[in-house]
């Protein structure tokens, strides 16, 4: 059994280590993890004008991007290798909106400059690694 004074300072011997831990890997995080998982020399104007436009139109009302979002319309965050860009752009310019299974995605107009930056942020997101996300789904059949 501790006295008070030794559970004290085990107390606050546990809360500076854990506290230096934390600041370290945080310092870690912003140097090296950051920059080298996200490419940050490959954000040119045009995956910024698709992150503009995603933030904009609030996408994240309907969709996930990074498991962030809602979850009534499909996860983008590797939509760039699942379709491909024609797809994409096809989804984008559908004449009359995109109305796959009975849900319809809202007719935005973008024009072609806005569709090719959304294809680039798309891109982008596509080469960002993310440990491993989103998983690949288990497809079996039952027996």
């Amino acid at each position: 059994m501790l006295s008070k004074k030794q559970a004290k300072t085990f107390f606050l011997g546990g809360t500076a280590l854990f506290f230096l831990i934390f600041l370290a890997l945080s310092i870690h995080s912003l140097k090296v993890g950051i920059p080298e998982n996200t490419h940050p020399e490959k954000m040119t104007e045009q995956v910024e004008l698709g992150r503009y436009l995603w933030d904009k139109n609030n996408c994240m009302g309907c969709h996930t991007i990074m498991g962030e979002g809602a979850y009534y319309a499909p996860e983008l965050t590797r939509v760039y290798s699942r379709k491909g860009p024609d797809y994409i752009k096809a989804v984008l310019t559908a004449p009359d909106g995109w109305q796959p299974r009975g849900r319809k995605m809202v007719k935005y107009n973008f024009s072609d400059e806005e569709v090719e930056g959304l294809i680039a942020f798309f891109q982008w997101m596509n080469e960002a690694y993310l440990n491993g996300f989103p998983p690949k789904p288990q497809l079996y059949r039952p027996e």
